[in-house]
């Protein structure tokens, strides 16, 4: 077994090891463009969606030197049609390009580098194929097809990572530009020649990109056009194989003994092409693994990020910022961004790269965005402190005030700093209907997440609450149903929660309640309260 050619199947075993989830079904998703005009695939995601182990998984499927019929045994790529058709029939270039932007003897050049290293192991491997002194990596493998009638699936890992990795190396021009290249053009063009040059179609029977950005538009048009790409944004026929489904999550937690409301507010709100309901794969198994729910996939990252795109403010980004933060979403065109993150040139472009890289969620039915989870949100809190938000971090830093003030029951202390709430955003958050109170209020209570999964819209009784605090298991707080109504007197609100009987399901999950009921009074510009304990 080589290094880049033919690396056989052990590390797919070792996956299997773990908590598996079966994502096998997108094999004969790839099955199906082999050896047709679809053949170069690009499957990009966000950090820590399982790119690694789907390119491995592929690896274990489609290199020759290995039997892995065993492996596949029960999952279910066994019972497509295309299964006995290409299992174990190639052979598998893999190239993981992190391997060679994380070391410093090749971060000189990079894309020389690869192309060096490869095209050596491949003249070892092929030892009895006549090979020019010169030849680079296509010229061996078009060398290899023409003696031998040898055929290649080549998988290349973390795609990007040089566009990614090295902002200073991405001061690109035209690709075809007479000036001095960059290592993003050598690296571009090392791609172009590989799977847009003559004899591309014979040599690969296919090929598997994977990583977070899509490919790299110059201009308007990517410079490898050939490729079929599935992407956060737009994920084709493949959205269910990116992250874990609410049904994946449902029977893990019930195997693990977990509880999947606490997953769901944690690591849930990804909705993915048709798929509604995506969760973060790296956390849902991190918490499983140390039996708690916490901050897994922000860990593997940094809010640094985050800070440093909406610091850029286009357009009014930073009250959209704030507006999601309160739970709303944010149109976007996600149609004009090339896909280069040294590259930021509208709040259009910010919004999909966040999307990309998972710190935002996409529907693409509304086209709109929004922040997924309380993971994420997390993230988003430390990049607004970051900044030094004024506005928002005195928000947040007195929501721990509102909450101890709404648990003694203190109704004029909660009105008081609900009116303090408002005041901070109201030139952020329009403050006309109750949908926009319940945004002021999400913020206003934003330090209640620490011990509540928070719904908004609660489906119970007979009709939507507008706030509904769950408890979490470690919590001895009481469920709380907030409902909001704007000039209309907060003893309407809590007359509403009585008579749709929306403590019925709350009631499910804890029998000590506190009903709230906020209004906002127009003519006097101030909040009322009424809190009822049960």
């Amino acid at each position: 077994m080589g290094t880049y050619i033919n690396k056989g199947n052990l590390a797919f075993k070792k996956i299997l090891r773990s908590n598996y989830v079966d994502k096998s079904n997108f094999i004969a998703i790839v099955n199906a463009t082999i050896d047709t005009e679809d053949q170069f695939i690009c499957a990009t995601r966000c950090r820590r969606f399982g790119k690694s182990m789907m390119a491995k998984m592929l690896c274990a499927y489609y290199d020759k030197s290995c039997d892995s019929r065993e492996l596949f045994k029960g999952l279910a790529i066994e019972k497509a049609s295309s299964f006995e058709e290409h299992l174990n029939k190639y052979n598998v270039l893999y190239l993981d390009v992190t391997s060679f932007t994380s070391k410093a003897k090749y971060c000189s050049h990079i894309t020389r580098s690869i192309n060096e290293t490869i095209t050596e192991e491949v003249k070892e491997t092929f030892s009895n194929v006549r090979f020019k002194d010169d030849a680079d990596l296509m010229e061996c493998l078009q060398s290899i097809y023409n003696q031998t009638g040898e055929r290649f699936y080549f998988i290349i890992d973390e795609w990007d990572a040089i566009c990614r990795e090295f902002p200073e190396r991405r001061k690109y021009k035209d690709f075809l530009s007479t000036a001095e290249p960059t290592e993003m053009d050598e690296y571009v063009m090392f791609l172009r020649n590989l799977f847009k040059s003559q004899g591309s179609d014979e040599v690969f029977v296919g090929v598997y990109m994977t990583g977070i950005l899509p490919m790299i538009k110059y201009n308007t048009e990517s410079a490898l056009n050939n490729f079929r790409e599935y992407s956060m944004v737009n994920p084709r026929t493949a959205a269910g194989c990116f992250g874990f489904t609410s049904n994946e999550v449902k029977i893990l937690c019930e195997k693990h003994n977990m509880d999947f409301d606490e997953l769901s507010a944690w690591y849930d709100g990804y909705q993915i092409g048709e798929e509604p309901s995506v969760f973060n794969p790296h956390s849902v198994i991190n918490a499983i693994n140390a039996r708690k729910c916490s901050s897994y996939w922000a860990a593997s990252g940094a809010y640094d990020k985050v800070a440093s795109y909406i610091d850029l403010n286009y357009e009014g980004l930073k009250d959209d910022i704030i507006h999601m933060l309160a739970g709303g979403r944010c149109y976007v065109d996600a149609t004009g961004f090339i896909n280069d993150m040294s590259v930021i040139q509208s709040k259009d472009d910010v919004f999909t790269v966040l999307i990309h890289l998972g710190y935002l969620a996409y529907d693409e039915n509304e086209q709109k965005c929004y922040i997924p989870n309380e993971e994420v949100s997390g993230e988003w809190i430390n990049a607004v402190k970051a900044n030094n938000w004024k506005e928002i971090v005195r928000t947040i830093q007195s929501s721990k005030a509102l909450m101890e003030s709404t648990l003694a029951c203190d109704t004029e202390k909660v009105a008081k700093a609900i009116d303090a709430a408002h005041v901070e955003n109201t030139s952020i958050l329009s403050y006309n209907d109750e949908n926009s109170l319940s945004c002021v209020l999400s913020l206003a209570y934003i330090y209640a997440k620490n011990d509540y999964i928070i719904h908004r819209e609660f489906a119970s009784g007979k009709g939507f609450a507008d706030l509904v605090f769950i408890p979490r298991k470690f919590s001895d707080k009481p469920a709380m149903i907030v409902e909001l109504k704007y000039d209309k007197g907060a003893d309407t609100a809590i007359n509403q929660i009585h008579r749709k009987e929306y403590k019925g399901k709350v009631l499910e999950y804890s029998n000590n309640l506190l009903l709230v009921g906020i209004n906002y009074d127009k003519r006097v510009k101030k909040h009322t309260c009424v809190i009822e304990k049960m």
